[in-house]
């Protein structure tokens, strides 16, 4: 992704809830079941908090249980970056926005087909635009 977005620290804190910042500037985690979008279920799109950049369509989110909006595909290849994660004494795969690094959960293994993947995303990490 070529338009990259790059802010000062104080330019993140100031567009951002600090909610939105502990999450996505810091690598939080929002508490499971309390998200904004995790019992959505409108056509729509789902783009990065940070910047707007397209992630998901509606049409790939799905329930997995876990207390997390879930997705089996990212709407656009290279959207998403994927990161090796060894923090809390587990590996698993961090998933960043592409355009501006937002951090927005991680990637699993253990989805539905066709991609059999599962992307867990914090619900403040995105933003959702329906479909009219």
């Amino acid at each position: 992704m070529s338009d990259k977005i790059v802010k000062s620290d104080a330019e993140w804190r100031t567009s951002l809830t600090p909610e939105q910042y502990r999450v996505t500037r810091q690598g939080g985690t929002e508490r499971p079941f309390s998200g904004a979008h995790y019992l959505r279920t409108e056509q729509g799109d789902y783009t990065c908090i940070g910047c707007g950049a397209l992630l998901f369509h509606s049409d790939t989110k799905f329930d997995a249980g876990c207390g997390w909006p879930s997705f089996w595909e990212e709407a656009v290849p290279g959207a998403i970056v994927r990161i090796a994660d060894y923090s809390h004494g587990m590996v698993r795969t961090e998933v960043r926005c592409a355009r501006c690094e937002a951090h927005l959960g991680h990637v699993f293994p253990d989805g539905p087909e066709p991609t059999g993947e599962r992307y867990c995303i914090n619900s403040v990490a995105i933003d959702f635009k329906s479909i009219d």
